[in-house]
């Protein structure tokens, strides 16, 4: 997902040796009915490095081309562990409840504009796990957390006009289209010439969803109410 320039990413705080929002600190997954998120770790590396090097992960995201592992080791994993606020703010590993497998990762980033404190909803899910659901159960659980635990007015998501996928998913979260807009980019990708798009959802328009049970069985659906 891009941001344009209008939006300014609050700098993490720090670089911690364990996860959470400060050294030696616990913090406890968030549960859905089939992921279990919680913060990323160092020894998530291997996994980080295989999403990432997905060429149809990447196809609308960075250069549209794989990541370089040790460029992921280097840059992409110390931003996943680095301190971005306080809970549930930064990122957030998903693992599958019934088989403990790596999902992928979201992101609650902290952004500022003037005067509106916002977070950008971010998500990167491996290509085996795409279809079923999970990259709204996830972002749906964690935009709950942030109006809930924090005084964030707004959570915004950005992608390519033409990436359908996610612009589903954003919507099936409660986000609505807010503008379509253009960037000036080195060596733009394909289909970048339709522009990106803003979703926003406000602490307004939030609606909570209600628990729901975990489903060994692998439900395909979300079963919370459609916002």
């Amino acid at each position: 997902m891009a941001i344009d320039g209008r939006w300014r990413p609050v700098p993490p705080r720090a670089l911690l040796p364990v996860p959470g929002p400060s050294a030696g600190t616990v913090v406890p997954p968030l549960f859905t009915p089939r992921l279990r998120l919680r913060p990323v770790r160092p020894a998530d590396g291997d996994d980080v490095v295989a999403l990432h090097g997905d060429p149809e992960v990447m196809r609308h995201l960075g250069t549209g081309h794989p990541v370089p592992p040790a460029r992921v080791r280097g840059l992409d994993l110390p931003r996943l562990l680095a301190d971005h606020g306080p809970v549930p703010l930064g990122y957030w590993a998903a693992e599958d409840r019934a088989t403990d497998d790596f999902v992928g990762w979201f992101e609650l980033r902290p952004m500022v504009t003037d005067p509106v404190a916002s977070v950008e909803l971010g998500y990167r899910l491996r290509r085996a796990c795409w279809g079923r659901g999970l990259a709204t159960e996830g972002a749906r659980a964690l935009v709950d957390a942030v109006f809930a635990g924090t005084d964030t007015d707004e959570v915004v998501a950005t992608t390519m006009a033409v990436n359908t996928g996610s612009r589903r998913v954003m919507e099936k979260v409660g986000l609505s289209w807010r503008r379509t807009y253009t960037e000036e980019l080195p060596g733009p990708l394909p289909g970048a010439e339709h522009g990106e798009v803003e979703y926003v959802l406000t602490r307004a328009d939030w609606r909570p969803l209600r628990p729901q049970p975990f489903h060994r069985r692998q439900p395909r659906r979300w079963p919370g109410r459609r916002p």
